[in-house]
């Protein structure tokens, strides 16, 4: 899965944004806040509250037209933008802000594709959070420093060819080189080619760890892993 990274503007990404600047000056930015963990949603409650720029707006998922900004955790996050995109075409929604401890590759790049527009750790500081949330209602989005690096990183490196990603998914489900040759119908010889390209695209010393290292850099997902052998 790709990312076109020009729609995530640069000045809200690692931390840049203005944490001192609201949209419109002297308007407050309403966050809804509806994160499953209802201890993690109090504690956002009471970081964001305490700054008078910052409305809470009461109420769940189904009633958002109030507010600017609304706070999810991962799933719920994917959730809301599939439900959205289906039953609000044209119409202003609240900006998506996803906060959890889910910080994979993986995991950030699904958000970033589902249209989220923000992405934080639990572990962030007031700052951070702060940022995060003013940036979405300025209308650009937000991610933060430390996943910013783990997401451009996976840009630059060395692109798969489209067989040593057919050979790679194979690979991830536990396929021996015959199995895979039999399946791509291609010689065992050319398997072994690709696998070699594969270890040194990945830097990767053995099958396992290269699905490993494929699976981490989002180039793989976790259901390969759990298909029967």
């Amino acid at each position: 899965m790709r990312v076109d990274t020009r729609t995530w503007p640069q000045t809200a990404v690692g931390g840049a944004a203005n944490t001192n600047t609201v949209a419109q000056q002297g308007d407050k930015v309403r966050v809804q806040i509806a994160h499953a963990d209802a201890i993690v949603s109090a504690g956002l409650a009471a970081l964001l509250g305490a700054h008078e720029d910052m409305q809470i707006i009461a109420g769940d998922t189904a009633s958002l037209a109030a507010a600017d900004v609304i706070i999810l955790d991962h799933r719920g996050g994917l959730e809301h933008m599939r439900r959205s995109a289906s039953a609000h075409h044209g119409e202003a929604q609240p900006r998506v802000l996803i906060v959890t401890q889910l910080e994979r590759e993986w995991e950030v790049r699904t958000a970033m594709m589902a249209g989220v527009h923000g992405y934080l750790l639990q572990n962030a500081d007031t700052e951070q959070l702060l940022t995060a949330v003013r940036a979405l209602s300025r209308g650009t989005r937000y991610l933060s420093a430390e996943l910013s690096r783990c997401v451009a990183d996976s840009f630059t490196r060395i692109g798969l060819t489209s067989r040593e990603t057919d050979v790679l998914q194979l690979l991830a489900q536990g396929q021996c080189n015959k199995s895979i040759a039999r399946e791509l119908g291609i010689g065992v010889g050319t398997v072994k080619t690709h696998v070699k390209g594969l270890f040194d695209k990945l830097g990767a010393t053995a099958r396992t760890h290269a699905v490993v290292l494929a699976t981490r850099r989002g180039l793989v997902s976790d259901s390969y892993l759990n298909q029967p052998h």
